[in-house]
């Protein structure tokens, strides 16, 4: 296993007035790790990608990039993250050409760059259509087209495979595979069987809190559970 440290996080907290989100959240990530972030709806995964984004202030604890605290150094951490935010992506008037060539121009990156994701998220067909005309997985496609424009070592997919049809999910999950051995990548995801078929690794949050992050053999026997679906019941169950 690389034991290359690319992300860590430290005692993270968010808070909305007495609502905590994000609870003294602590892990660290490597190089070729493939994190799959479950949790129930409101759990705060999305919270958490978005505060390692950089698009969300943590009310406290640090967040930290290459060694980098990205409080310190906002620059370098857009620059070596790559995210996928879930739903459509912006500017959905403009084309999917037009739209990809405007990320690119933002990072420095020209039209060599855009095709060569236009072609790796398989989108070259659609190049020429405002983004709301597109389908659902269309749409998803090129938010992932434009989350890998820079190559960047660290990977926030938020539902990658969210509206795609199976042999779309297929594609997209044997891509994120095939581009992991460099990379950090984390997935959220609600979906079971993507954590279990794509992820090395699990992190189960819920009410702000990590319950669990192992890979899936261990999660399995700390909740000696039979599959990821008790496992996760075991972990989410409501207090009675």
């Amino acid at each position: 296993m690389n034991t290359e440290i690319t992300l860590k996080i430290n005692n993270l907290y968010k808070n909305y007035g007495n609502i905590k989100a994000s609870e003294n959240l602590n892990f660290e990530a490597h190089r070729g790790d493939i994190i799959a972030l479950l949790g129930p709806n409101g759990a705060g995964k999305s919270t958490l990608m978005n505060m390692i984004a950089g698009y969300l202030a943590p009310s406290s604890g640090n967040i930290e990039v290459l060694g980098k605290n990205i409080a310190q150094f906002p620059l370098f951490a857009k620059d070596n993250i790559g995210f996928l935010p879930e739903g459509a992506p912006l500017y959905a008037d403009l084309s999917v050409k037009r739209f990809l060539l405007y990320m690119a121009q933002i990072r420095g990156l020209g039209k060599k760059d855009v095709d060569k994701v236009a072609h790796i998220a398989n989108i070259e067909n659609v190049m020429t259509q405002k983004i709301d005309t597109l389908s659902k997985g269309y749409q998803r496609r090129v938010g992932f087209a434009q989350s890998i424009l820079s190559n960047p070592p660290i990977l926030l997919l938020d539902e990658p495979t969210d509206g795609l049809d199976p042999n779309q999910k297929d594609y997209i999950r044997t891509l994120i595979k095939s581009m992991s051995a460099d990379k950090t990548i984390i997935i959220s995801t609600h979906l079971l069987e993507e954590a279990e078929s794509v992820c090395n690794r699990i992190i189960l949050i819920d009410k702000g809190k990590i319950k669990a992050d192992a890979d899936l053999p261990n999660l399995l026997k700390q909740t000696d559970s039979k599959d990821i679906a008790e496992a996760f019941r075991i972990l989410t169950k409501e207090d009675m």
